[in-house]
């Protein structure tokens, strides 16, 4: 009977014990009244470093984005499986300090329930591996939103409109952006649609821009664009033209450029002539094979936008390329019938103007003993200049090779050029095999003024041996 007194003694005490350490926890400014709940988790008796590591912990092991899509679907992103980390805010103390100014009131009555805004990190690898793994983004359903647009070419057929498409594709970009804001933002819940992440058809069949494509694509069927070069024409059909259009982009039609390129190339492979074997009849009567930098040149690149340009209007027309570089005729011979000739193995230069020969003297080309033979070719006249002085290349001493006063000098391959050359007093025979120059053609100082005189950038100079 005794000890059952004690037991019940004991008892009391610690009954009395624990409310009064509660009452002493409910009383404690440093601790949350008891009942507070924050975004739903309760923290009440937690200090205010208790509380953020309950809710950091909760919030991030409970976090879940419900993604809501067409047709009322829905997925959801699980924050396990973004790496989700949660940060509270640091104004927990201000609800606490608030708690404490307001008597520090608990039970039902009291409005102890508050909702924060928490920031959230994740990792962003897995984010983006969890979207475009959605059923929304990579699914078999997906249907793509398409505008209305022109048909692609069939052979014989005409182009024809093809009706718009509004499907349920999202764009992938605002989807990941939408996505990653929610994320961010602790948000539980994000509708794509409201959120303005589906495609949406932007041309449709009715529109009148997309019929006067159409109207231009199928005139581009019955043009001709008839390029000429001299007396020769070359015909691109509408038959080969819409063969390279592949449909319409932002009210234009869009053609495959590589093809059109290619079209340019052939043209250029066909008709230009610079680098071109040519044959040449010489003074002595010979023919002679050479090729050369001079001729005919169509600049590609420029000629190849011009050949889009020209197909977005549909009209047939005629058009001369343009040209990088232009010989003198269009007609063979392409140099035309004034030129100059220097004949390398009779050692001896005309000049013909118009067909007729108006000048000629013996030179001196090229020493042939020391390797430097004037190379054969067909070139032009780079410029003409008087009182110049020719120089070798610079040796080590800082001297040249050779120094040589010209009064007049006429490049057209380089370095290489026609020049007087009061130096010698022999001219033409077999002078250039022993003793011949640099390269360059040496005439007759008493001759030299008469052919400066007559010629002009631009004039084709032909070398042959």
């Amino acid at each position: 009977m005794r000890k059952k007194t004690v037991i019940q003694t004991l008892g009391a005490v610690s009954a009395l014990s624990m409310a009064l350490h509660f009452s002493a926890l409910a009383d404690d400014p440093s601790r949350f009244v008891e009942g507070t709940d924050i975004n739903g988790i309760e923290i009440g008796g937690l200090t205010e470093a208790q509380a953020r590591e309950t809710l950091e912990n909760a919030l991030a092991a409970g976090y879940q984005l419900t993604v809501k899509e067409k047709g009322g679907k829905s997925e959801v992103i699980s924050g396990a499986a973004i790496g989700c980390r949660v940060s509270v805010p640091e104004h927990l103390n201000e609800l606490l300090g608030s708690q404490n100014a307001g008597g520090r009131q608990s039970g039902p009555s009291a409005a102890n329930s508050y909702s924060i805004s928490v920031h959230i990190s994740y990792d962003e690898a897995a984010l983006a591996a969890q979207i475009r793994s959605l059923a929304c983004i990579s699914g078999a359903d997906i249907v793509q939103t398409r505008d209305a647009s022109i048909s692609p070419y069939q052979e014989g057929a005409p182009f024809s409109i093809l009706a718009e498409v509004q499907g349920n594709s999202l764009n992938l970009e605002r989807t990941e952006a939408a996505v990653r804001a929610a994320v961010a933002s602790g948000a539980s819940e994000l509708d794509l649609e409201a959120a303005g992440c589906y495609e949406q058809v932007r041309v449709t069949k009715e529109d009148p821009s997309l019929a006067a494509l159409l109207e231009r694509m199928n005139a581009c069927r019955d043009m001709t664009i008839t390029y000429t070069f001299g007396g020769q024409a070359q015909e691109l059909t509408g038959g080969e033209i819409a063969g390279w259009m592949t449909g319409s982009e932002n009210g234009q039609i869009s053609i495959d450029r590589e093809k059109a390129a290619a079209y340019i190339a052939w043209l250029a492979g066909t008709y230009d002539t610079a680098g071109t074997a040519r044959s040449f009849h010489t003074t002595a009567g010979a023919e002679a094979v050479l090729s050369g930098p001079y001729g005919w040149s169509m600049d590609q690149a420029a000629e190849t936008e011009a050949l889009l340009a020209m197909i977005q209007t549909g009209q047939s027309q005629e058009r001369q390329p343009q040209y990088a570089k232009e010989a003198a005729s269009r007609t063979a011979p392409d140099w035309g019938n004034t030129y100059v000739e220097v004949d390398l193995g009779g050692q001896h230069v005309y000049f013909y103007r118009d067909g007729a020969c108006v000048w000629d003297a013996p030179c001196v080309t090229g020493n042939v003993e020391k390797g430097h033979t004037t190379p054969e070719g067909i070139y032009s006249l780079t410029y003409k200049q008087e009182d110049r002085i020719l120089r070798g290349q610079k040796q080590a001493d800082g001297s040249y090779e050779y120094e040589s006063h010209v009064n007049y000098w006429m490049p057209f391959n380089g370095g290489i050029g026609l020049h007087d050359a009061d130096w010698r007093e022999k001219f033409g025979g077999t002078i250039y095999q022993y003793a011949g120059s640099h390269g360059c053609i040496n005439l007759p100082p008493n001759r030299t003024k008469e052919l400066y005189d007559q010629l002009y950038t631009g004039i084709p100079v032909i070398c042959h041996n």
